[in-house]
């Protein structure tokens, strides 16, 4: 782990408030928890991680000195953490979160034993004291447009690439969305069926599905994930209205983690 990995992790340092919202695969809420976090150190080398939740009298506190290799941060503090192998037959899942200003939002994914797409969790948090606000329902029409963005990828063993750019465009034709995905390594495009806040995305025999979520967040995971084929896993945030935060998990066809992409994106 490298000293920056430590350093930025200290920028989600703070006193939390906020609420765990368990969604079905299928964008239903299922359940609301309000929580408060506390994160944070005194010595700068030991980090102390409280967390107590609504309904459970017994908080969980962490004390560590040090990051395993699941997780990986970006220079603000935003992070992403998860398996580093996908195994058919066990449970699977991902984690990813944002900071900015007073506000943070964190994503859970996660999938079942059979690697159907099982649960997602949104974790809408608010610095105590401070002036954070939430953002409302992400709507295709907040999604649509073309967006010209900066993408910078991690690897697992810490290598990084030089940042590059992107251009995301979305077009909405009746119940259909369009996109267009150019980068310097990639011209890709597709389309998605849109059923209220679900999109379906069908490639061969691959189906993606995007929630669109409370708070300007999305999630985008398979809705099952096909052994011995690549998938990737992406939660976005929109913080801003022309403002577009999106992390994304790469795995191969082994079912190996391979990298993690923040891209920073703005509207045009």
């Amino acid at each position: 782990m490298s000293s920056s990995q430590w350093s930025y992790l200290l920028k989600n340092s703070g006193v939390w408030l906020g609420s765990f919202s368990q969604f079905s695969p299928h964008g239903k809420l299922l359940k609301e928890t309000s929580s408060k976090l506390t994160l944070g150190s005194d010595d700068g080398k030991t980090i102390r991680f409280t967390l107590a939740r609504d309904g459970n009298p017994n908080p969980v506190v962490n004390e560590f000195s040090s990051l395993n290799r699941n997780i990986f941060l970006f220079e603000d503090g935003h992070f992403a953490k998860g398996s580093q192998q996908f195994s058919p037959f066990s449970v699977f899942g991902a984690e990813y979160g944002y900071v900015r200003c007073d506000r943070r939002c964190r994503l859970v994914q996660l999938f079942d034993k059979d690697s159907n797409f099982d649960s997602v969790t949104l974790i809408r948090e608010f610095r105590e004291g401070g002036e954070g606000i939430e953002r409302e329902h992400l709507t295709i029409e907040q999604l649509e447009g073309e967006w010209r963005g900066e993408a910078l990828t991690l690897y697992p063993d810490w290598r990084n690439s030089e940042p590059y750019q992107t251009q995301l465009t979305l077009k909405r034709e009746g119940n259909t969305l369009k996109q267009t995905l150019k980068t310097p390594f990639m011209n890709y495009s597709s389309e998605g069926t849109i059923n209220d806040n679900i999109i379906t995305f069908n490639q061969g025999n691959k189906e993606n599905r995007v929630l669109l979520l409370p708070d300007g967040a999305s999630s985008t995971t398979p809705v099952k994930i096909e052994n011995r084929q690549s998938f990737f896993l992406e939660f976005g945030w929109l913080v801003e209205t022309n403002m577009r935060l999106r992390l994304i998990r790469q795995y191969d066809d082994q079912g190996r983690w391979v990298s993690i992409t923040l891209v920073r994106e703005i509207k045009s």
